[in-house]
Formats: structure tokens, sequence, C-alpha cells
């Protein structure tokens, strides 16, 4: 042991880990430089890079231009010696995509199988699981784990889906999947798993509300970056924020919840068609397009009003929606949200996410890149 009380093994892991967290921060770093940042000695670092190597982690990606004397190399990691698999299921299809160590997807598909509670079901998930990994090639045998995104409040150990109700799933557990995919396997409640996107993507973020316009509306609570579940995991379902409680029913069977103004469904069934349609024809100036817009995203305001007032943060809009909208729409929304809100918007509040409707499966993949960076 050295005089911290480590052995020699422990400080030469912790050194490799400082190398590889190093490059992985800056993408593309010399050997000097991170000799130099990191305080240690050319013969550490490039014992460590030389093991990095070997192990497939990092990898020369060119030369730095010289200034006098020799050119250094510029050393990179290798973003796919590890990927990680997610799967968003919904009612009518699910989601699968792969990703790399940076979080970039490399592969996605949309598979419209209807979901149903049973082990044929989970079977088949598991049949068209192993279909996609196969066409990764030889980067299959990199994968990490697979991580399952379901619109349903999982329990706390993240083995059995505790409220189901959109989805008739209460009571489903995990091992129901586990059987069909050969993989260390994860359940997430989509809505958390989304939430998992934008702190990945977002390293400023440190409070925030994420309201999820998928199909049917979702939300999580960020503070002091993490994810509130709450007591019974189910903290930061905003789509159960009530705006009228004479308003329609809800699926949660009271009224006026948000998802019933607010969800994609819920402005398709307004609309009276495809929303792909909807914003063509929204987009062209028609009067009654622009109608149905005003008045969904006047709700959108009032729960943003609602909720802003109890947490002063910043608004993050993801799902289905999200590619659809334009600075327009975020400008007549902060708009909206000033005209009602006793202390008004801070300019820029709101944000729209690019994920789209990927985010609930790339979030759930990301848990076990996120596990990876940390052991290794």
């Amino acid at each position: 042991m050295n005089n911290t009380g480590m052995t020699t093994l422990e400080v030469k892991k912790i050194n490799k880990s400082k190398v590889y967290q190093f490059i992985y921060d800056q993408q593309s770093v010399s050997k000097q430089l991170i000799a130099q940042e990191l305080q240690m000695s050319l013969t550490t670092v490039t014992h460590n890079l030389k093991i990095l190597e070997e192990e497939g982690f990092i990898e020369k990606s060119g030369q730095y231009r010289s200034t006098g004397g020799r050119k250094a190399n510029a050393i990179s990691i290798v973003a796919t010696a590890r990927i990680s698999v997610g799967i968003d299921i919904l009612k009518e299809m699910f989601h699968l995509v792969a990703i790399d160590l940076y979080g970039n997807i490399l592969k996605k598909e949309t598979v419209p199988i209807a979901f149903s509670f049973s082990l044929d079901y989970c079977e088949q998930v598991g049949n068209h699981l192993a279909t996609f990994i196969d066409t990764l090639g030889p980067l299959k045998e990199n994968i990490l784990g697979v991580g399952i995104a379901i619109q349903g409040h999982t329990s706390p150990d993240r083995q059995i889906i505790s409220y189901g109700t959109l989805m008739n799933c209460t009571g489903m557990s995990l091992k129901m999947f586990e059987q069909f995919i050969p993989y260390p396997c994860r359940l997430e409640h989509d809505s958390t798993a989304t939430a998992y996107v934008e702190l990945w993507s977002q390293k400023d973020i440190k409070d925030a509300l994420v309201f999820i316009l998928n199909r049917n509306f979702g939300g999580a609570v960020i503070i002091d970056r993490k994810i509130q579940t709450g007591l019974g995991m189910r903290g930061g379902s905003l789509e159960h924020l009530c705006l009228d409680p004479n308003g329609p029913k809800c699926y949660c069977g009271k009224k006026g919840c948000l998802e019933t103004y607010c969800s994609a469904d819920s402005l398709k069934q307004a609309a009276g068609e495809e929303l792909e349609g909807f914003f063509r024809k929204l987009r062209k100036g028609q009067k009654k397009q622009i109608s149905i817009w005003h008045t969904y995203l006047q709700h959108l305001a009032f729960a943003i009003r609602n909720l802003t007032v109890v947490l002063d943060c910043q608004v993050i809009l993801s799902g289905f929606l999200a590619p659809w909208l334009v600075p327009e729409d975020i400008e007549l929304l902060e708009h909206m949200v000033q005209e009602i809100a006793p202390f008004g918007l801070e300019k820029g509040s709101i944000c729209v996410n690019h994920y789209g409707q990927l985010a609930p499966a790339t979030g759930a993949a990301l848990y076990y890149i996120e596990e990876f960076l940390k052991t290794i």
C-alpha cells in the first residue's frame, strides 16, 4: 500500500479510469495534454493508453498540426466499443434504438405490434429484438444491456409495473421479458427515461419540468439534476394535473387531467385528422387548424403557469409532437404564459428536445452507458 492506504492495483485502476474519462470528455486529445491536465508522468499516461488501446476502448484518430517538433497523435474514444439498446413499449407499437457511448443513435426501428399483457407478446418483443441486434453485425458483441421503457409506473426495484392503467399492464414483471432477452434488462417508466435524456444531453440543467407530448401525455420533474420519483415512484406525473374538474374523463378515472387536453391523441381527436395533415395545413395558415392549435397551446400554457409557480425553472418540451414545433410556436407559448402568470417567465425558459418520440427508448438505453462510464 502507498501512503493513501490504496494498493498499487487500485492506484493503477484509478489512473486508467482518469485517462479514459479525460479522453471521453475531450473527445480528441493528445498524450501530452493528458499528462499536463491530469498531472501524470508521460510514462504513466503512455502505459494506460497502451492498455486502453489493446482493450479496444481508444484509437489514434489523426495528428495535430506541428508547432515545430514532432506531430502529436490525436487520441479518441472508440464510441462503439460498448453499446446499449433501448425499447419503448407503446399501445400499438414499440421502438428499438441502439446507441453508442456518446448516446448517438446507431440504429432505430419501429415495430407495429399491439401491446398485450402476455408472455406471447414478450416473446414477440424478444424475437424482433434479436433480429434488430443481428443487423448490428460485430457490434452486437459489445452490448451492455437492454433498457425497457413502458407507459407505467414501476416498483422502486424496477421489477414490477405498479401502476399501468393506461396500458392495462399493472402487475407485469421484468421477468416476463427476461425470459426472451439474453442480456441484462431494466424496466423504466417512459417519462423517467425521457428525463434521463435531458440530463444526459444538457449538462447545465439543474431544475426542469419535462412535458412529454406523446400520444399519451407524460411528465417528469428534475430538481438538482435528480429525477423526482416520490414516495411511490409516481412523482412527476404532470399528465394528471387537473385543468378543469368538469373536463373530459381521463384514463385514470378522474376528469380534466392535462392528458385529456395536451396529449398528441387529444390534439388528433380535436383536429379530426392525422397529425401530419393537421400540421401541414397549420403551417399553410388554414384558420381551423390555427384555432385548434391555439386552444392546445393555451391549455399547455395554463399547465406551465401553474407548475412554474411551484418550481421556477426551465421547461422542456419533448416527445412525439416535439419535431413539429417551430420557433414561432415557442414564442407564442411563452407569450400565452406571460399573460396569465403572476411573475412572468424568463425569456428562453421553454426549449424543445430533439430526440422526439425516440427519447424514452434512448433514455432507457442510457442507463447502461452511464453505469459503464462509472466503472471503467
